[in-house]
């Protein structure tokens, strides 16, 4: 497959579109100055300090400093790390710890931390608390085996490791050259913590838009465009210390008379990707609402009355909008629970096989995305695992 990456500048924000194909399907958006504001950044090492305790939910509130609390899973404490600890019980109001921000805050929720920290390469994960040699699931049985037995030998009952999908292509010695320094980094975080004050950052993770570099799969990427020129010089130098042989791939667009945001249409994609109705091919459309809760997605027959009236039609209707829809959930960042309505079918062998597609189009996608079940209502259940925030919030 195709792919490529545009980066614009706007404002105090940094725009990133993922192409496949020629056609967007991801949009990513993050602030410069997140770190003026106070804000903390997925990827983030703090001490954090436990300000309170909630049994009946298992979760405490750790602050990390400024004032930001923090949602925290106390099935983390068996193997957090604590600089300081106020009592007996596994986790104590007081306690100081080493946490990492997993998940941002969304909406009215507070910002998420973790004890099991993370450090994260272009093709290895090491994981805290988790001991595993682990392999990407959408890397081929044999690849799969092969590192697992080649890594083996770094099996401990301190962390584990979990080699990324961008290591298919990738000489093993490049492999497991990132993954000692990844082992590097962790102990030096590990080392240092137990002098630093309370609500010290030890780690910073870099800017999103570095971070979205550094998670995108290569495999067919034909060029990074990028048009700031400020932008383009830091990315430039991630790439040449992080990812010299992609160094290649990077472009910078000069042509002030005629915008890359123009050239591509990215401006009118975002602006779809904010509307409530989103148009199929076929004439159906979407009704795309999010909630508090979860999001929905509704589909109506629309222009196409005719094949509405017989079951082979409806289907042909149901597929489309699940194209659809497993399109707008990716390039919207949708999250949680989502509830599709597609149109009834008496047939439960159509449902079946519109079942089997959907859930095809969403194994596509990047993010863990995953087809629960459809309920005696019709409606189709989906989850994707919380990243980021909605497109729709950040803009």
């Amino acid at each position: 497959m195709r792919r490529k990456i545009l980066i614009e500048k706007t404002s105090d924000k940094v725009w990133t579109f993922f192409l496949e194909e020629d056609e967007i399907v991801e949009i990513h958006c993050s602030s410069l100055n997140e770190e003026e504001k106070g804000n903390c950044s997925v990827g983030d090492i703090y001490i954090g300090k436990v300000k309170n305790i909630v049994q009946n939910i298992g979760a405490a509130f750790v602050e990390i400093g400024g004032g930001i609390n923090c949602y925290y899973d106390m099935k983390d404490a068996q193997k957090s790390v604590f600089t300081m600890k106020t009592g007996k019980k596994p986790l104590c109001i007081g306690d100081e710890l080493v946490v990492q921000v997993s998940k941002e805050a969304v909406k009215s929720k507070a910002p998420t931390v973790t004890g099991n920290i993370s450090f994260s390469g272009r093709y290895a994960v090491l994981t805290h608390g988790n001991t595993r040699i682990g392999v990407s699931s959408k890397l081929p049985a044999g690849t799969k085996n092969e590192y697992k037995k080649k890594l083996k030998a770094l099996q401990n009952d301190e962390f584990g490791i979990i080699v990324r999908t961008n290591a298919k292509d990738a000489p093993f010695e490049s492999v497991l050259s990132e993954i000692h320094a990844l082992i590097r980094e962790y102990r030096s975080v590990k080392e240092k913590a137990p002098s630093r004050v309370c609500f010290s950052c030890l780690k910073s993770a870099p800017p999103a838009y570095i971070s979205d570099l550094k998670n995108v799969y290569m495999e067919g990427m034909e060029e990074i465009i990028i048009e700031d020129g400020e932008l383009y010089t830091r990315i430039q130098s991630y790439f040449e210390s992080e990812i010299p042989e992609k160094a290649n791939l990077l472009r910078k667009y000069e042509n002030p008379s005629y915008p890359l945001g123009k050239l591509y249409g990215t401006q009118t994609v975002t602006e779809k990707a904010l509307r409530e109705k989103v148009w199929c091919k076929n004439g159906g459309y979407l009704v795309i609402q999010p909630t508090e809760a979860l999001t929905v997605i509704d589909v109506n027959s629309g222009k196409n009355t005719g094949r509405a009236k017989d079951e082979a039609g409806i289907l042909k209707i149901n597929l489309e909008a699940a194209r659809e829809a497993a399109k707008q959930i990716r390039l919207r960042n949708l999250s949680g629970i989502i509830l599709v309505d597609f149109i009834n079918m008496g047939s439960r062998e159509n449902v079946d096989a519109l079942l089997r597609e959907f859930r095809a189009l969403l194994g596509r996608d990047p993010i863990q995305t995953t087809l629960v079940d459809i309920t005696p209502l019709n409606l189709v259940e989906v989850t994707r695992k919380k990243v980021r925030k909605p497109l729709q919030e950040i803009v």
